[in-house]
C-alpha cells in the first residue's frame, strides 16, 4: 500500500512538530491547574468538547445552512449542526414551531451584530445598559469627554446605530426602570437590548417588555453570562418575553467558545432576516468543530449534574459576597443573585487595576471594570469576580471563603504598595516582582489551587509540573 513521509501526510505530533508551541501550552495547562480563576466570563470546558475541537470536523467548509449548503460533502456535518439546534432548542424548553435558532455566530459579539445587521437599518436606534452600569460594549457604549465636548465611539455597534445607553440607579444598583421610561419615550428606539457583563441581579423581563411595547421596539436579551443558569431554572427565563435572545456557550454554560441566536418564528420574518445576516452578510463558512462542541456541551447541560453544578456556582458567588461584605467591603446592590460580583474599590482608594496588576502576580485572575460612576474603563474604580470556572474545578463555600482571604491580603497588598511607591501604576507595576509579602501570597495561592483536579487533561501527565 503506498505510505508518504509522515510530516507530509501531518500524523506528527505536536510536541515533535512544534515543540515551542507545545511547551507554551503546556505552561498554559500548568497556569490554569495552580491559580485561582476568577474572570467571570471564563470557564473549564470539558474533555469530550475539547475532543470536538481538536476533531477532523475543523477541516469541512460548509457555508449556508442543513440541506442549502454551498459546498458539497455536507450531509454528515449537516446532521452535527442540526443535531445541535436542536439540542439547544430543548435546553432551554422551546417549541420549534414558535422558536428558531442560529448556532453558526463564532462567539456573543459577532451574535449580537448579526442580529441588528438583520432586523435593523443604519443609524436605527437602540438602547442597551451603560458600561460603567454593568453592560456590555455590543450594546452601544460609547465615551463622553466633557473636556472636549466629543464623543468617542468605542463598540461599531455606536458607529452604525444610534445609541442612548440606559443606567442602574445610584441608590440601589439595579436597573433605574424610571429613568429608562423617561428615555426610551423621547428616544423611541427600534430595539431595547438587555443583559451585561457585570451585573449581579437577575432581570425584570416584564417591566422591559412593557417599556418595548410603549415606544414599539424589539425587545433582545443578551444571556451570554447567565445562559446556564437560565436552562436549568436558576434564572428567570427570556423567552416569554422577548423577541431575540442572544447568548455565548463558554461562561455558565461550559461549552465550547462560540455563540447562537434564538428569535421568534412569527410574520416578521425574524428568522431569515438574522440567518442571512449571519451568513452572507457578515460570516463564511462556520466552524463545525465549534458547533459539534456546543452540541455535546447541551446534551451535559440537560443532566441533574449540571442543575446541581449551577446550584453551587451560586451558592459559591453568596459566599464570597458575604466574605467581602463581612470585611467591610462594597459590592454593586451589596450582593449578588447569579454567579458574580462587582467589587468597588474606591472606598480602599485602589483602582481595579493595580487589583488586577497584583493579583495576576499572585496567580489570581479577574478583570479590572467599570462600576457607577466611573469616567474611564483603563483604569476602572472596581474588578469584577465569577465563580463558575473553580467550581468547575471542585470549589464549596469553604474553599470561596479561603478566596475572600486571599483578596483581602490582595488589597491589604495593594494598600501598602501604594502608600509606599505612590498612585502611579508604572511603579506600582515594578515594585510587585520585589515584595516578599507578593511573593508569599503567590505561593499560598499556587499552594491551594493545586489542590484541585482539572477537567479536560491530567495533571500528571502535563510536561511541567513545578509550583
Amino acid at each position: 500500500m503506498p505510505t508518504i513521509n509522515d510530516k507530509l501526510a501531518g500524523n506528527v505530533s505536536l510536541e515533535e512538530h512544534d515543540p515551542e508551541m507545545f511547551d507554551l501550552i503546556e505552561r498554559e495547562k500548568n497556569r490554569q491547574w495552580k491559580g485561582l480563576e476568577l474572570i467571570a466570563s471564563e470557564n473549564f470546558t470539558s474533555r469530550a468538547v475539547m475532543e470536538c475541537l481538536g476533531s477532523c470536523l475543523t477541516n469541512k467548509y460548509a457555508e449556508g445552512l442543513p440541506g442549502k449548503r454551498y459546498y458539497g460533502g455536507s450531509e454528515i456535518v449537516d446532521k452535527v449542526e442540526t443535531l445541535c439546534q436542536d439540542r439547544a432548542l430543548k435546553a432551554y424548553g422551546l417549541d420549534p414551531e414558535q422558536w428558531g435558532v442560529n448556532v453558526q455566530p463564532y462567539s456573543g459579539s459577532p451574535a449580537n451584530f448579526a442580529v441588528y445587521t438583520g432586523v435593523l437599518q443604519p443609524h436605527d436606534r437602540i438602547m442597551g445598559l451603560d458600561l460603567p452600569s454593568g453592560g456590555h460594549l455590543t450594546h452601544g457604549f460609547y465615551s463622553w469627554n466633557p473636556k472636549t465636548q466629543k464623543k468617542k465611539v468605542i463598540s461599531a455597534t455606536s458607529l452604525f446605530f444610534e445609541s442612548l445607553p440606559y443606567r442602574v440607579s445610584a441608590e440601589t444598583g439595579g436597573v433605574d426602570f424610571e429613568e429608562l421610561e423617561k428615555l426610551a419615550a423621547l428616544f423611541k428606539p427600534n430595539m431595547l437590548i438587555m443583559g451585561g457583563s457585570a451585573y449581579p441581579r437577575d432581570w425584570e423581563y416584564e417591566k422591559f417588555r412593557a417599556i418595548a411595547d410603549s415606544c414599539g421596539a424589539l425587545l433582545m436579551m443578551d444571556m451570554a453570562h447567565i445562559s446556564g443558569l437560565i436552562a436549568v431554572g436558576e434564572h428567570k427565563s427570556p423567552f416569554e418575553f422577548c423577541d431575540i435572545v442572544t447568548s455565548t456557550t463558554h461562561k455558565s454554560l461550559r461549552g465550547a467558545r462560540s455563540g447562537f441566536i434564538f428569535m421568534k418564528k412569527d410574520e416578521r420574518g425574524l428568522q431569515t432576516k438574522i440567518d442571512q445576516a449571519v451568513f452572507p452578510a457578515l460570516q463564511g463558512g462556520p466552524h463545525m468543530h465549534q458547533i459539534a462542541g456546543v452540541a455535546t456541551q447541551l446534551k451535559e447541560v440537560m443532566t441533574p449534574e449540571f442543575k446541581q453544578y449551577i446550584v453551587q456556582v451560586k451558592a459559591n458567588a453568596k459566599t464570597l459576597a458575604k466574605s467581602l461584605t463581612d470585611k467591610g467591603y462594597k459590592l454593586a446592590t451589596d450582593g449578588t443573585d447569579n454567579h458574580l460580583l462587582l467589587w468597588d474599590l474606591r472606598p480602599s482608594d485602589i483602582t481595579g487595576s493595580k487589583m488586577e496588576k497584583l493579583c495576576d502576580k499572585c496567580h489570581i485572575t479577574l478583570n479590572k471594570n467599570a462600576v457607577l460612576g466611573d469616567r474611564s474603563a483603563l483604569s476602572p474604580g472596581g474588578v469584577r469576580i465569577g465563580t463558575p470556572a473553580l467550581t468547575t474545578r471542585g470549589f464549596v463555600e469553604a474553599d470561596f471563603e479561603a478566596v475572600g482571604d486571599f483578596l483581602h491580603r490582595a488589597v491589604e497588598l495593594c494598600k501598602k504598595l501604594q502608600e509606599k511607591h505612590g498612585k502611579q501604576l508604572a511603579a506600582f507595576v515594578p515594585a510587585l516582582d520585589e515584595d516578599e509579602d507578593v511573593k508569599q501570597l503567590c505561593i499560598d495561592v499556587k499552594n491551594y489551587g493545586s489542590k484541585f483536579p482539572m477537567p479536560g487533561y491530567d495533571v500528571t501527565k502535563m510536561k511541567f509540573q513545578e509550583l
